[in-house]
């Protein structure tokens, strides 16, 4: 056979084909999983392998169908696939006590592998594979830069507990000096009688500013319980 036999051969649906669909589908959701695990996320290597091979299988099937109805959309279940996937991925996106959200990147990475799984379902094997690489790169090599760009970003925001009786006022003079604002600041619920407030502020310091002194500046205030950067 001729390799352009061979390719045809392999879009079309047989036991060949879809075994080694599903296969793909099952590594290349398995890497991007692996990853995930090893970073004690909330979904890893079986969350994404089973989401790669439902979204591999549901367009099998749609190429299934239109061998017995011809006028069928073989993309219509894939369709549905990327907008369903939705409520997973919101499923690993957690707002902590500290009001510090978490998940988000898993949730995305969740969605790219049921992306990948059509590619593998549907035949299209180099995609499938070039989009696995690419996910890996994103989700392992640019992590750390990805960590620099915001602990660089002239925006900060944060949560910060307040003392009974406390306010900001010291604190807005000690950014003054340093040339920050405090462009925005959202009260939250009391904590107690004695245990003082909650407040989300959004800082500007107008210049490249390493996130950790503007912590260490805040957690100096004898008006702050604690600080989190969200």
């Amino acid at each position: 056979m001729t390799l352009d036999q061979i390719s045809a051969y392999m879009t079309q649906l047989n036991w060949l084909s879809i075994l080694l669909r599903l296969s793909l589908a099952a590594i290349c959701g398995g890497v991007i999983g692996v990853e995930r695990g090893l970073k004690n996320k909330p979904a890893g290597l079986r969350t994404h392998i089973l989401v790669c091979l439902g979204s591999a299988m549901s367009m099998i099937v749609g190429q299934y169908l239109t061998t017995l109805y011809p006028y069928s959309d073989p993309g219509r279940l894939g369709a549905q696939v990327i907008s369903g996937i939705g409520f997973l991925g919101a499923g690993t996106i957690i707002v902590t006590s500290k009001m510090h959200v978490t998940g988000l990147t898993t949730a995305a990475g969740l969605w790219a592998s049921a992306c990948m799984g059509l590619a593998a379902g549907i035949g299209f094997y180099e995609g499938a594979i070039v989009a696995c690489l690419f996910i890996y790169v994103v989700m392992t090599l640019l992590h750390r830069l990805d960590e620099h760009v915001m602990s660089k970003s002239q925006v900060i925001v944060v949560y910060v507990g307040i003392a009974p009786g406390g306010s900001f006022t010291h604190l807005m003079e000690q950014f003054r000096e340093y040339g920050w604002t405090i462009t925005n600041i959202e009260p939250l619920q009391e904590y107690g009688p004695d245990q003082g407030t909650g407040a989300i502020l959004t800082i500007k310091t107008f210049s490249k500013t390493d996130h950790s002194l503007v912590m260490e500046r805040i957690a100096g205030d004898p008006d702050i319980l604690f600080v989190y950067e969200i």
